[in-house]
């Protein structure tokens, strides 16, 4: 698995790294720490910098923060190292959504992670420009990380009506090692017309498929609102990680854009979350 994880200078893009790192500890996975530095030349044209520095100047002192990033990214890719997980820093020039979204692409990789709260040039939570670009954009799995914990309890957030194999099959391998108590909640939605037959042989492959990697995961089942649903038992129970579909009964896949209650789940917990896409979808 591939990893792209986007740093910045913030306490909170790094500790995004260091959460990585747990994650994928012993799992055959390589992690890239992706610092987006900022185009000079936009900068004197927009920035409040501008007056204070030469053309050179500005260069030099975003070159230098670059460095610092860079710096920091190598002292938290030990967390990486130690648990035999490659890592690796990265540099790149532009706008901070455009070039880990062009990045993602073009080096094919698995999951996105970024870190969220906080001073944070990165931020946008809640909710702001690159993370909502990245959510809306990426054709793969996005993880936002709010704070560094053991990851102990996941809660996996899902439809009644619709068939996720996919994610499982995503997940099942990644926690096959640390082994985390699963719960799966199924959200069976008042007022939608799926074929209850259709939905409970889905969900019934769905299980499994992780079972057949070795998980027992936990199954609720409730009927309610999706969203209020899933906000509720994120609240009831320390989950250290809340993972969830891109898209919802109202938002076709083609689109490729998050749903309205996905988005507002993201923004509404301070938990860890995976937002999962399937990277094969054309």
């Amino acid at each position: 698995m591939k990893v792209l994880v986007a740093v910045d200078k913030s306490r909170e893009s790094h500790m995004a790294l260091a959460y990585t790192c747990h994650l994928m500890e012993h799992f055959n996975a390589r992690v890239h720490a992706l610092y987006v530095k900022p185009d000079a030349v936009q900068v004197a044209a927009e920035s409040f910098y501008a007056p204070f520095f030469s053309t050179d100047g500005l260069a030099e002192w975003i070159d230098s923060e670059a460095l610092e990033v860079q710096r920091e990214s190598f002292e938290n890719c030990e967390y990486c190292l130690a648990g035999q997980v490659p890592c690796q820093p990265m540099i790149a020039t532009g706008d901070p959504a455009e070039e880990i979204l062009e990045t993602a692409r073009e080096g094919n990789y698995d999951l996105i992670v970024l870190g969220s709260h906080g001073a944070s040039a990165l931020r946008g939570f809640l909710l702001g420009a690159v993370h909502a670009k990245i959510l809306h954009r990426a054709s793969r799995p996005v993880l936002i990380v709010r704070d560094y914990r053991e990851i102990k309890r996941v809660l996996v957030a899902y439809r009644g009506s619709q068939c996720d194999q996919d994610a499982f099959r995503f997940l099942g391998p990644l926690f096959l090692r640390r082994r985390p108590k699963l719960t799966v909640l199924r959200v069976q939605e008042e007022g939608r017309s799926a074929d209850a037959a259709a939905a409970e042989a889905c969900f019934l492959e769905d299980q499994k498929t992780l079972q057949g990697m070795g998980h027992e995961p936990e199954i609720k089942t409730i009927k309610g609102r999706y969203e209020e649903e899933i906000l509720r038992e994120v609240n009831s129970l320390p989950y250290d990680l809340v993972v969830l579909g891109a898209y919802g009964h109202t938002r076709p896949r083609i689109l490729k854009l998050i749903s309205d209650d996905a988005l507002n789940l993201v923004r509404s917990t301070t938990r860890p979350v995976l937002v999962f896409r399937n990277k094969s979808e054309p």
